[in-house]
Protein backbone atom coordinates (compact mmCIF):
# COMPACT_ATOMS: atom_id res chain seq x y z
CA UNK A 1 0.00 0.00 0.00
CA UNK A 2 1.28 3.46 -0.90
CA UNK A 3 1.32 5.64 2.22
CA UNK A 4 2.53 8.91 0.68
CA UNK A 5 2.63 10.64 -2.71
CA UNK A 6 5.98 12.37 -2.98
CA UNK A 7 6.69 11.99 -6.71
CA UNK A 8 4.70 10.68 -9.64
CA UNK A 9 6.85 7.58 -9.99
CA UNK A 10 5.73 6.46 -6.53
CA UNK A 11 2.68 5.21 -8.44
CA UNK A 12 2.20 2.10 -10.54
CA UNK A 13 0.46 2.45 -13.94
CA UNK A 14 -2.66 0.93 -12.35
CA UNK A 15 -2.50 3.52 -9.55
CA UNK A 16 -2.32 6.31 -12.11
CA UNK A 17 -5.35 4.97 -13.93
CA UNK A 18 -7.21 4.61 -10.63
CA UNK A 19 -6.48 8.22 -9.67
CA UNK A 20 -7.51 9.61 -13.07
CA UNK A 21 -10.74 7.63 -13.03
CA UNK A 22 -11.48 8.69 -9.46
CA UNK A 23 -10.79 12.34 -10.33
CA UNK A 24 -13.23 12.07 -13.24
CA UNK A 25 -15.83 10.68 -10.85
CA UNK A 26 -15.30 13.61 -8.48
CA UNK A 27 -15.64 15.97 -11.41
CA UNK A 28 -19.04 14.48 -12.21
CA UNK A 29 -20.15 14.33 -8.56
CA UNK A 30 -18.05 16.76 -6.48
CA UNK A 31 -19.74 15.95 -3.14
CA UNK A 32 -19.89 12.18 -3.51
CA UNK A 33 -17.73 11.65 -0.38
CA UNK A 34 -18.74 14.61 1.76
CA UNK A 35 -18.63 12.61 5.00
CA UNK A 36 -15.19 11.07 4.31
CA UNK A 37 -13.32 13.53 6.57
CA UNK A 38 -16.09 14.46 8.96
CA UNK A 39 -14.59 15.81 12.24
CA UNK A 40 -11.08 15.43 10.79
CA UNK A 41 -8.42 18.00 9.91
CA UNK A 42 -5.82 18.12 7.15
CA UNK A 43 -2.78 20.33 7.70
CA UNK A 44 -1.50 22.19 4.64
CA UNK A 45 2.01 23.62 4.99
CA UNK A 46 3.04 26.27 2.44
CA UNK A 47 6.62 27.47 2.38
CA UNK A 48 6.09 28.90 -1.13
CA UNK A 49 3.38 31.18 -2.55
CA UNK A 50 0.43 29.32 -4.02
CA UNK A 51 -2.85 29.98 -5.80
CA UNK A 52 -4.05 26.76 -7.47
CA UNK A 53 -2.44 24.30 -5.08
CA UNK A 54 -3.57 25.93 -1.86
CA UNK A 55 -7.13 26.70 -2.87
CA UNK A 56 -7.67 23.38 -4.65
CA UNK A 57 -6.52 21.38 -1.63
CA UNK A 58 -8.42 23.51 0.89
CA UNK A 59 -11.55 23.14 -1.24
CA UNK A 60 -10.96 19.40 -1.60
CA UNK A 61 -10.72 18.94 2.17
CA UNK A 62 -13.93 20.92 2.65
CA UNK A 63 -15.76 18.86 0.00
CA UNK A 64 -14.69 15.71 1.83
CA UNK A 65 -16.24 17.10 5.01
CA UNK A 66 -12.99 17.97 6.78
CA UNK A 67 -11.36 21.15 8.06
CA UNK A 68 -8.23 22.41 6.28
CA UNK A 69 -5.64 24.08 8.52
CA UNK A 70 -3.26 26.20 6.46
CA UNK A 71 0.11 27.02 8.03
CA UNK A 72 3.40 28.57 6.96
CA UNK A 73 6.97 28.72 8.29
CA UNK A 74 6.06 31.42 10.82
CA UNK A 75 3.21 29.34 12.24
CA UNK A 76 5.20 26.27 13.31
CA UNK A 77 8.11 25.73 15.67
CA UNK A 78 10.21 24.70 12.68
CA UNK A 79 11.25 28.34 12.58
CA UNK A 80 12.67 28.05 16.10
CA UNK A 81 14.65 24.91 15.53
CA UNK A 82 12.19 22.05 16.07
CA UNK A 83 13.20 19.20 13.81
CA UNK A 84 11.19 18.03 10.83
CA UNK A 85 10.90 14.63 12.48
CA UNK A 86 9.48 16.03 15.73
CA UNK A 87 7.01 18.17 13.80
CA UNK A 88 5.88 15.12 11.83
CA UNK A 89 5.44 13.15 15.03
CA UNK A 90 3.29 15.86 16.63
CA UNK A 91 1.08 16.52 13.59
CA UNK A 92 0.53 12.78 13.16
CA UNK A 93 -1.32 12.89 16.51
CA UNK A 94 -3.63 15.73 15.42
CA UNK A 95 -4.38 15.53 11.71
CA UNK A 96 -5.51 12.92 9.21
CA UNK A 97 -3.00 13.91 6.49
CA UNK A 98 -0.31 16.48 5.73
CA UNK A 99 0.06 18.40 2.45
CA UNK A 100 3.38 20.21 1.99
CA UNK A 101 4.68 22.75 -0.52
CA UNK A 102 8.31 23.67 0.04
CA UNK A 103 11.74 23.95 -1.56
CA UNK A 104 13.98 20.95 -0.81
CA UNK A 105 12.54 17.59 -1.82
CA UNK A 106 14.67 15.95 0.87
CA UNK A 107 12.68 17.82 3.53
CA UNK A 108 9.46 16.22 2.28
CA UNK A 109 11.11 12.80 2.29
CA UNK A 110 12.26 13.34 5.89
CA UNK A 111 8.78 14.40 6.96
CA UNK A 112 7.17 11.39 5.30
CA UNK A 113 9.67 8.97 6.86
CA UNK A 114 8.72 10.21 10.34
CA UNK A 115 4.99 10.57 9.70
CA UNK A 116 2.23 8.19 10.73
CA UNK A 117 -0.26 9.95 8.43
CA UNK A 118 -0.30 10.31 4.63
CA UNK A 119 1.96 13.03 3.21
CA UNK A 120 1.26 14.68 -0.15
CA UNK A 121 3.95 16.63 -1.99
CA UNK A 122 2.22 19.76 -3.22
CA UNK A 123 5.43 20.94 -4.95
CA UNK A 124 9.15 20.88 -4.29
CA UNK A 125 12.06 22.11 -6.36
CA UNK A 126 12.39 18.61 -7.82
CA UNK A 127 8.82 17.33 -8.29
CA UNK A 128 5.21 18.44 -8.77
CA UNK A 129 3.21 15.19 -8.86
CA UNK A 130 -0.21 16.77 -8.29
CA UNK A 131 0.24 18.98 -11.35
CA UNK A 132 1.13 16.01 -13.53
CA UNK A 133 -2.08 14.24 -12.52
CA UNK A 134 -4.19 17.26 -13.48
CA UNK A 135 -2.29 17.50 -16.76
CA UNK A 136 -2.96 13.89 -17.72
CA UNK A 137 -6.62 14.20 -16.73
CA UNK A 138 -6.92 17.25 -19.00
CA UNK A 139 -5.12 15.53 -21.86
CA UNK A 140 -7.33 12.46 -21.52
CA UNK A 141 -10.48 14.59 -21.52
CA UNK A 142 -9.40 16.32 -24.71
CA UNK A 143 -7.69 13.49 -26.57
CA UNK A 144 -9.06 10.24 -25.19
CA UNK A 145 -6.79 7.28 -24.49
CA UNK A 146 -3.33 8.51 -23.46
CA UNK A 147 -1.31 5.58 -24.77
CA UNK A 148 0.43 6.54 -27.99
CA UNK A 149 -0.43 10.24 -27.81
CA UNK A 150 2.40 12.74 -28.17
CA UNK A 151 2.98 15.53 -25.65
CA UNK A 152 5.73 18.08 -26.26
CA UNK A 153 7.29 20.09 -23.44
CA UNK A 154 9.34 23.13 -24.49
CA UNK A 155 11.29 25.53 -22.29
CA UNK A 156 13.26 25.16 -19.07
CA UNK A 157 13.57 21.79 -17.40
CA UNK A 158 12.15 21.94 -13.88
CA UNK A 159 9.94 20.16 -11.35
CA UNK A 160 6.98 20.16 -13.75
CA UNK A 161 9.13 18.59 -16.47
CA UNK A 162 10.32 15.91 -14.05
CA UNK A 163 6.81 14.95 -13.02
CA UNK A 164 5.60 14.96 -16.63
CA UNK A 165 8.41 12.58 -17.57
CA UNK A 166 7.41 10.17 -14.83
CA UNK A 167 3.69 10.53 -15.60
CA UNK A 168 4.23 9.95 -19.32
CA UNK A 169 6.27 6.84 -18.55
CA UNK A 170 3.44 5.41 -16.45
CA UNK A 171 0.75 6.31 -18.99
CA UNK A 172 2.48 5.02 -22.13
CA UNK A 173 2.70 8.52 -23.59
CA UNK A 174 5.22 9.80 -26.10
CA UNK A 175 6.80 12.82 -24.37
CA UNK A 176 9.30 14.92 -26.28
CA UNK A 177 11.17 17.49 -24.15
CA UNK A 178 13.19 20.33 -25.67
CA UNK A 179 15.31 22.59 -23.46
CA UNK A 180 18.61 24.44 -23.75
CA UNK A 181 21.40 22.09 -22.67
CA UNK A 182 22.11 24.09 -19.51
CA UNK A 183 18.44 23.94 -18.45
CA UNK A 184 17.86 20.26 -19.19
CA UNK A 185 15.94 18.06 -16.75
CA UNK A 186 17.84 16.15 -14.09
CA UNK A 187 19.54 13.15 -15.78
CA UNK A 188 18.82 10.88 -12.80
CA UNK A 189 15.09 11.64 -13.02
CA UNK A 190 15.14 11.11 -16.79
CA UNK A 191 16.85 7.75 -16.26
CA UNK A 192 14.25 6.67 -13.72
CA UNK A 193 11.46 7.65 -16.09
CA UNK A 194 13.11 5.78 -18.97
CA UNK A 195 13.25 2.67 -16.79
CA UNK A 196 9.52 2.95 -16.09
CA UNK A 197 8.81 3.57 -19.77
CA UNK A 198 10.24 0.21 -20.79
CA UNK A 199 7.32 -1.52 -19.06
CA UNK A 200 4.58 0.61 -20.66
CA UNK A 201 5.93 1.29 -24.14
CA UNK A 202 6.18 5.02 -23.51
CA UNK A 203 8.66 7.02 -25.60
CA UNK A 204 10.64 9.71 -23.79
CA UNK A 205 12.99 12.02 -25.65
CA UNK A 206 15.10 14.95 -24.44
CA UNK A 207 16.68 17.29 -27.00
CA UNK A 208 17.61 20.91 -27.67
CA UNK A 209 15.36 21.33 -30.73
CA UNK A 210 11.93 22.82 -29.92
CA UNK A 211 10.51 22.48 -33.43
CA UNK A 212 11.45 18.81 -33.67
CA UNK A 213 9.94 18.20 -30.25
CA UNK A 214 6.64 19.83 -31.21
CA UNK A 215 6.35 18.16 -34.62
CA UNK A 216 3.05 16.21 -34.84
CA UNK A 217 2.34 16.67 -31.12
CA UNK A 218 -1.20 16.34 -29.77
CA UNK A 219 -0.38 18.87 -27.05
CA UNK A 220 2.31 21.47 -26.46
CA UNK A 221 3.28 22.35 -22.89
CA UNK A 222 5.50 25.03 -21.38
CA UNK A 223 6.17 26.58 -17.98
CA UNK A 224 7.71 29.75 -16.55
CA UNK A 225 11.34 30.20 -17.39
CA UNK A 226 12.22 31.44 -13.90
CA UNK A 227 10.94 29.19 -11.12
CA UNK A 228 10.33 30.07 -7.48
CA UNK A 229 13.68 30.03 -5.73
CA UNK A 230 15.69 30.84 -8.86
CA UNK A 231 17.81 33.97 -8.32
CA UNK A 232 16.28 37.07 -9.87
CA UNK A 233 19.79 37.95 -11.03
CA UNK A 234 19.51 35.11 -13.56
CA UNK A 235 16.43 36.56 -15.24
CA UNK A 236 18.16 38.43 -18.09
CA UNK A 237 20.41 35.51 -18.97
CA UNK A 238 17.53 33.02 -18.85
CA UNK A 239 15.26 35.15 -21.02
CA UNK A 240 17.98 35.56 -23.63
CA UNK A 241 18.90 31.87 -23.69
CA UNK A 242 15.31 30.62 -23.70
CA UNK A 243 13.91 33.08 -26.24
CA UNK A 244 14.10 30.52 -29.11
CA UNK A 245 11.94 28.18 -26.99
CA UNK A 246 8.94 30.50 -26.71
CA UNK A 247 5.67 28.81 -27.66
CA UNK A 248 4.15 31.11 -30.25
CA UNK A 249 1.87 30.61 -33.22
CA UNK A 250 4.79 29.66 -35.44
CA UNK A 251 5.94 26.90 -33.10
CA UNK A 252 2.38 25.66 -32.59
CA UNK A 253 2.08 25.32 -36.36
CA UNK A 254 4.56 22.42 -36.20
CA UNK A 255 2.16 20.46 -33.99
CA UNK A 256 -0.97 18.68 -35.18
CA UNK A 257 -3.71 21.02 -36.43
CA UNK A 258 -5.91 20.05 -33.47
CA UNK A 259 -3.12 20.27 -30.89
CA UNK A 260 -3.92 21.90 -27.57
CA UNK A 261 -1.74 24.27 -25.56
CA UNK A 262 -0.97 23.51 -21.89
CA UNK A 263 0.61 25.51 -19.07
CA UNK A 264 0.51 24.91 -15.31
CA UNK A 265 0.22 28.67 -14.58
CA UNK A 266 1.06 31.34 -13.70
CA UNK A 267 2.14 32.23 -17.23
CA UNK A 268 4.22 35.17 -18.41
CA UNK A 269 2.88 36.41 -21.72
CA UNK A 270 5.66 37.44 -24.02
CA UNK A 271 8.20 35.19 -22.31
CA UNK A 272 7.61 31.41 -22.42
CA UNK A 273 4.35 31.83 -24.37
CA UNK A 274 2.82 34.45 -26.62
CA UNK A 275 -0.50 36.02 -25.65
CA UNK A 276 -2.16 34.80 -28.85
CA UNK A 277 -1.42 31.19 -27.87
CA UNK A 278 -2.25 31.21 -24.16
CA UNK A 279 -5.39 33.30 -24.75
CA UNK A 280 -6.32 31.50 -27.95
CA UNK A 281 -8.89 28.80 -28.68
CA UNK A 282 -6.38 25.94 -28.39
CA UNK A 283 -5.45 26.83 -24.82
CA UNK A 284 -6.70 24.51 -22.05
CA UNK A 285 -4.88 26.18 -19.16
CA UNK A 286 -8.05 26.79 -17.13
CA UNK A 287 -9.15 23.19 -17.62
CA UNK A 288 -5.81 22.16 -16.14
CA UNK A 289 -6.30 24.58 -13.24
CA UNK A 290 -9.80 23.22 -12.54
CA UNK A 291 -8.54 19.66 -12.68
CA UNK A 292 -6.12 20.42 -9.86
CA UNK A 293 -9.20 20.33 -7.59
CA UNK A 294 -10.57 17.04 -8.88
CA UNK A 295 -7.20 15.31 -8.72
CA UNK A 296 -6.60 16.67 -5.18
CA UNK A 297 -9.87 15.02 -4.15
CA UNK A 298 -8.75 11.79 -5.78
CA UNK A 299 -5.29 11.80 -4.17
CA UNK A 300 -6.58 12.46 -0.66
CA UNK A 301 -9.35 9.89 -0.97
CA UNK A 302 -7.14 7.18 -2.42
CA UNK A 303 -4.36 7.62 0.13
CA UNK A 304 -6.79 7.72 3.05
CA UNK A 305 -8.56 4.60 1.76
CA UNK A 306 -5.31 2.70 1.14
CA UNK A 307 -6.36 2.26 -2.47
CA UNK A 308 -2.91 2.67 -4.09
CA UNK A 309 -0.38 -0.13 -4.39
CA UNK A 310 2.70 2.00 -5.01
CA UNK A 311 5.75 1.11 -7.07
CA UNK A 312 8.60 -1.02 -5.81
CA UNK A 313 10.60 2.19 -5.33
CA UNK A 314 7.64 4.19 -3.99
CA UNK A 315 7.53 6.13 -0.73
Amino acid sequence: MLRHLLRTSDLRPADLERLLSLAAEFKRAPYRARERLRNETIVLYFNKPSTRTRISFETAVARLGGTPIGVGPADLQLGRGETIEDTAGVLSRYARAFVIRTYAHADVERFAAASAIPVVNALTDAHHPCQSLADLLTLRERKGDLAGRKLAYVGAGNNVTHSLLEAAALAGLHLSVATPAEYAPDPAIVARAQELARATGARLEVSVDPRAAVRDADAVYTDAWLSMGDPESERAARLARLAPFQVDARLMSAARPDAIFMHCLPDHRGEEVSAEVVDGPRSVVFDQAENRLHTALAVLSALLDGALEGSACGS
